[in-house]
């Protein structure tokens, strides 16, 4: 599985047909801009990344009932990240809420996530399986926590080794873009 951040759109990239489009909502200013996107990739499956407990900019904030809407318009939403999933709890809500065509991708971001994966991805649906890593945010976490760095992949690798021996896919970062040219993408950053 490869998925494509929407800032990708920004430069002269060609998206591959088979790669999955994410969409940040910490990155869209308003539900009408949502809107347009869905559109412009309404070819492309979407992977909707949902910011909650979002402690760093940007920040943009959306009712969920705005977006049930439009899960509901757009039949190409077939993910939904949910960011700072640290139990069950964090996601029973979106479960219940979201279409059962939308599969649920808790995003790990803490010790916390991975010491409690086991509990997270039994409250997962049947079926497809998919957990988020966000490495940047679980070393800050394991910091903010008096935790040693050398630690750090002693918790990535345990929760490798969870996700291989349970068939789960682990969605991992691999590079990112850097520009010298600032392509406003957020009402947040001028």
């Amino acid at each position: 599985m490869i998925i494509i951040s929407q800032n990708i759109t920004n430069y002269d990239f060609n998206i591959p047909k088979d790669a999955i489009f994410r969409i940040n909502l910490a990155w869209i200013n308003e539900i009408g801009d949502l809107k347009n996107l869905l559109k412009k990739h309404s070819m492309k499956k979407i992977f909707l990344d949902l910011p909650i407990n979002r402690t760093k900019p940007p920040n943009n904030k959306y009712s969920f009932d705005n977006l049930i809407l439009i899960f509901e318009q757009f039949e190409n939403i077939k993910y939904l990240a949910i960011s700072n999933v640290t139990g069950p709890k964090d996601i029973q809500k979106y479960l219940k809420l979201t279409p059962s065509n939308i599969t649920i991708v808790p995003k790990i971001e803490s010790r916390l996530g991975i010491e409690n994966i086991e509990s997270i991805t039994n409250e997962l649906r049947d079926g497809e399986k998919i957990i988020m890593l966000d490495h940047d945010d679980l070393y800050s976490d394991l910091i903010k926590n008096d935790i040693s760095s050398e630690q750090f992949s002693e918790y990535v690798n345990k929760l490798v080794d969870f996700c291989n021996k349970n068939k789960i896919e682990l969605l991992r970062t691999i590079g990112v873009i850097f520009a010298d040219e600032r392509k406003n993408v957020s009402n947040y950053v001028k």
